[in-house]
């Protein structure tokens, strides 16, 4: 088999993070999933098997994040799967819920890209999770769709700063069988009508982009909406 570098996968221990982690794993790479709890981390590092390496990475706390990321090297790609769901109107304003989220993504994400970036591979690439509020805003969704625009602008400086490292983030749409939506049959069905290929995404399909973003090397400074059309009609 060639030489391959390790994957990072932060955020490891969500359904999309597990199947990204397995499908690198099934490809002979070495990969790092983590958690900010260190226990959900090992314990799904030793699910997927020999190969895998769990560590406690809290993006909410950037002052820590090199510390935790103190060993992880030769990393070919880095997914920052992590994500944190948050409702907050203006006019019911949330400021812990809204800094912990801007923290995660804005702070977190970067700090994280910073501490490696310097340990990848000429030719790596990253992915950051944004998500189609960013273009489809509502009620509660301020500092959600506030924040994923902010990624969508990342990755265009990031790449930039960072080349030839490839900087791509993904926005995917309602997931219909991801853990959150799956039992929210009245929500899906009114998605489902509306989305002009008349199917929901599902979670092998946002593992399937992730992998394309990450391996494709025409693809740079990119953001690809996951939505079946969606967002078209």
């Amino acid at each position: 088999m060639a030489n391959v570098g390790s994957v990072v996968v932060v955020g490891g221990t969500s359904e999309i993070g597990k199947r990204l982690a397995a499908h690198y794993l099934g490809k002979g790479h070495p990969v790092i999933v983590t958690s900010r709890d260190r226990d959900r981390a090992e314990m799904t590092a030793r699910s997927l098997g020999s190969g895998c390496r769990g560590l406690s990475v809290d993006l909410r706390q950037p002052q820590q994040i090199a510390a935790s990321l103190d060993g992880v090297d030769d990393v070919q790609h880095l997914a920052l799967v992590a994500v944190e769901r948050d409702a907050n109107t203006v006019r019911e304003y949330n400021i812990k819920s809204a800094l912990s989220l801007v923290t995660l993504k804005m702070i977190g994400y970067t700090e994280t890209i910073h501490v490696l970036s310097s340990r990848m591979r000429e030719r790596g690439s990253i992915v950051l999770f944004g998500g189609l509020a960013k273009d489809r805003p509502y009620p509660g969704s301020l500092t959600v769709t506030t924040v994923n625009g902010a990624v969508s602008s990342m990755v265009r400086t990031l790449a930039i700063e960072l080349a030839p490292l490839r900087v791509n983030a993904i926005h995917p749409g309602i997931v219909g069988d991801s853990e959150f939506w799956r039992d929210k049959a009245a929500a899906l069905e009114l998605t489902r009508s509306r989305t002009p290929s008349r199917e929901l995404i599902t979670v092998d399909d946002v593992v399937g982009a992730t992998v394309f973003l990450l391996e494709n090397r025409g693809m740079n400074a990119f953001n690809l909406t996951l939505d079946g059309g969606w967002t078209a009609m």
